[in-house]
């Protein structure tokens, strides 16, 4: 869960690109009123007019800023990064699902990103993230541009990590924050969770349920899941495809990922990659990145990461399309 730096912005070597579809880009931001916090919204959305591709940070998304929302009513993916993260780590999973026809929308959480960690280990990110992706979804259905292109009974979330989490908790899971000092008795080497954050996590003054009603399925990666017990996941009253990495040396998969496969009781689908790290969730990096986040970037040379993402965003799409195939009643 190391910090996303974006001081690598301008590294972006251009690589010949497959034909694009006609995706627009429209930046928004979130205010959430529990934390009293507000961060910025990427949307990336099905429309008409050219394709092209954008530089954003040190990033190359599949994307152009402008222009008109393709007809109709589209049904609507967030997406929660993880710890220091950003909102464009997961963009080309963004992308594929607008090719199939989504509208997707990544948050950059407050408190919990490359820009701004002041809230990590505190309430006001450990419940703070599901508000925030909630207040996203109020502000995007209240958008005179997006809103009256959004199904609003066919919603979604995706999450890596943190964002697993934060995906969990909004399909009903509720954490609880004792269960860090049986997890830190038997890890005490786990740095982030026992070590960097204080013993007794700072409360907020205002408290509400995370679960989100309107969300109906979860696309789940490698979820920071230590907080959550078996009661706990059997809340999860929606249909998760859950994905893992075997040799995730970050959040340990007895601990996360392999609990919340077990407990889960509406699992559509569990894949774990075999060799694979915690951070192959993350968008292929280009040769610049590889270079200077080596950490993020470089997987071990058994793991084909395009090629894994390939398939990863392939079984978004088609989960999404299962799941979501027909508005809520």
């Amino acid at each position: 869960m190391i910090p996303f730096k974006f001081a690598v912005a301008g590294l972006i070597a251009l690589a010949s690109a497959p034909a694009l579809a006609a995706n627009g880009v429209a930046f928004r931001d979130v205010h959430e009123t529990t934390t009293g916090t507000t961060m910025p919204a990427v949307v990336i959305y099905p429309a008409t007019g050219p394709a092209t591709w954008t530089e954003l940070g040190p990033y190359q998304v599949a994307a152009t800023p402008g222009l008109p929302v393709a007809a109709g009513r589209h049904p609507l993916v967030l997406i929660s990064h993880g710890h220091g993260g950003s909102a464009l780590g997961h963009h080309d999973l963004a992308t594929t699902l607008v090719d199939a026809g989504f509208i997707v929308a990544a948050i950059e959480h407050a408190g919990d990103s490359h820009r701004d960690q002041s809230g990590f280990g505190t309430e006001r990110v450990l419940l703070g993230r599901a508000w925030q992706v909630s207040a996203m979804l109020d502000m995007l259905l209240a958008d005179p541009q997006l809103g009256p292109h959004i199904d609003a009974g066919r919603i979604g979330v995706a999450g890596f990590s943190a964002g697993g989490y934060t995906s969990l908790l909004l399909l009903g899971a509720t954490p609880d924050f004792s269960r860090r000092a049986a997890y830190c008795a038997a890890q005490p080497a786990d740095a982030e969770v026992c070590v960097e954050v204080p013993a007794v996590i700072e409360r907020v003054p205002a408290s509400r349920p995370t679960a989100d009603a309107r969300i109906r399925a979860g696309f789940v990666m490698a979820p920071f899941a230590i907080f959550f017990d078996e009661a706990s996941l059997k809340q999860v009253n929606a249909p998760v495809f859950l994905y893992g990495a075997m040799a995730d040396a970050v959040l340990l998969p007895g601990y996360n990922v392999l609990p919340v496969r077990d407990a889960l009781p509406r699992l559509h689908t569990f894949r774990g990659i075999v060799g694979a790290g915690h951070y192959v969730f993350l968008a292929p990096c280009n040769p610049g990145m590889t270079d200077a986040l080596p950490v993020l970037c470089k997987d071990p040379p058994n793991i084909d990461r395009a090629a894994l993402h390939a398939q990863i965003n392939a079984d978004a799409v088609a989960f999404f399309r299962q799941t979501l195939a027909e508005p809520s009643r």
